[in-house]
């Protein structure tokens, strides 16, 4: 396999009810990445693009309606779709394209306008499910975590409140993403007087409904070379898909995540996660979730966790920054770009790009997560200089 590097980024600012269309807001992220890295489309050889499910977008056939907003107009061109994920299985899928041998440069662009969805996303998640075992239940997405929130805390005796501590913390690193659908500061009292929504999910335990995209060049090490000399290396990448059936499983421990970043650490030759990964990105659609994904990447001992968070373990100056970007709770949660936002904020912060959230130092390694589908699966990704 060839070395491949992320070369540019660019993303639209997360909205809630945009003006622009799902085409315009993947053109606009595409753009902003050829932009970065002083390069045109007739640049890119081939584009690998993600969305979740055409019902959020309100299009039938979303993958052939994107293609051209996404600079893939006459170039070989595919659609990933793993739910939550995508944002970050794209980028594995078009590093295959690459580190294989068959092109030098890659697109990837997700895009996701989740307000289309009317009344609310959550009614087409009852479609998901079993239709004989639990679609009778009338699920949703909100009572299934909150099931799953309430087991976590249960296992190790955590409480509402070092949840909402995690909440709070990645909120803020938000105020400083110009990208951010956050603006106001978010403190642990906030976020727990809150609406209850499902016991013991909270409103402001949620990421919130947002319409975005974001876009990154992937490009050959002689193509990199040419491009900067800040390249970011992919270093290792990683997925696993567990049993949907969240009936048949103990919810307290991400076992696919385990599963996932093992694929990818073992590509990146990487030993021991906790003491060589400098920035961790993992998902945070509620924020107990960024917490269950710490340990689930290896990055923290299970049951320790929240004694980690509350000593600044995982604070911007902390050992292992947790979502420095301000994650889906802080900068917004259009599914399938929400796991590509944690791409680009590994590409800014080992190029010493990002601003007030910069991790101080010199970090040299990071880690990126998506999880969806129907609570199963997982995609890793780990960056390095």
């Amino acid at each position: 396999m060839r070395k491949v590097a992320v070369v540019g980024a660019g993303m639209t600012k997360f909205v809630r009810r945009a003006l622009e269309t799902p085409k315009e807001l993947s053109f606009e992220a595409t753009k902003a990445a050829l932009d970065s890295c002083e390069m045109k489309l007739e640049d890119i050889e081939c584009v690998a693009h993600g969305s979740a499910p055409d019902a959020f977008d309100g299009i039938h056939q979303k993958g052939e309606y994107l293609a051209d907003g996404c600079g893939g107009w006459n170039k070989p061109t595919m659609r990933v779709f793993n739910g939550g994920a995508t944002g970050v299985h794209a980028v594995c899928h078009g590093w295959y394209h690459v580190a294989s041998g068959m092109f030098d440069t890659c697109l990837v662009v997700c895009e996701e306008k989740m307000s289309n969805a009317m009344p609310h996303a959550q009614g087409f998640f009852l479609t998901i499910f079993d239709h004989i075992t639990e679609r009778p239940l009338y699920p949703n997405l909100l009572w299934i975590f909150a099931m799953e929130m309430n087991r976590y805390m249960e296992a190790y005796g955590y409480t509402k409140e070092d949840m909402a501590i995690a909440g709070a913390l990645i909120k803020n690193h938000a105020l400083n993403h110009p990208a951010a659908q956050l603006t106001e500061k978010v403190t642990v009292e906030d976020i727990l007087n809150s609406e209850p929504m499902a016991y013991p999910v909270y409103r402001l335990d949620v990421s919130p409904v947002s319409d975005g995209a974001v876009a990154v060049v992937l490009a050959s090490e002689k193509v990199a070379r040419r491009l900067t000399d800040k390249p970011v290396w992919i270093e290792g990448v990683g997925w696993n898909v567990d049993t949907s059936y969240w009936t048949n499983k103990d919810l307290y421990y991400p076992r696919y995540l385990e599963v996932a970043a093992k694929m990818a650490y073992d590509m990146a030759g990487i030993r021991e996660p906790h003491k060589e990964i400098n920035i961790a990105e993992p998902y945070d659609p509620f924020n107990y979730k960024a917490l269950h994904h710490m340990e689930g990447l290896q990055l923290s001992p299970r049951g320790k966790t929240v004694e980690l968070l509350r000593d600044g373990h995982f604070d911007l100056d902390g050992e292992i920054p947790m979502c420095p970007s301000g994650g889906l709770l802080g900068v917004g949660n259009p599914i399938a770009a929400a796991g590509t936002v944690k791409i680009a904020e590994l590409f800014y912060q080992l190029r010493g790009e990002a601003g007030k959230r910069q991790v101080p130092g010199d970090p040299r390694l990071g880690v990126a997560h998506a999880w969806g589908d129907l609570m199963q699966a997982s995609s890793v990704v780990v960056m390095g200089k």
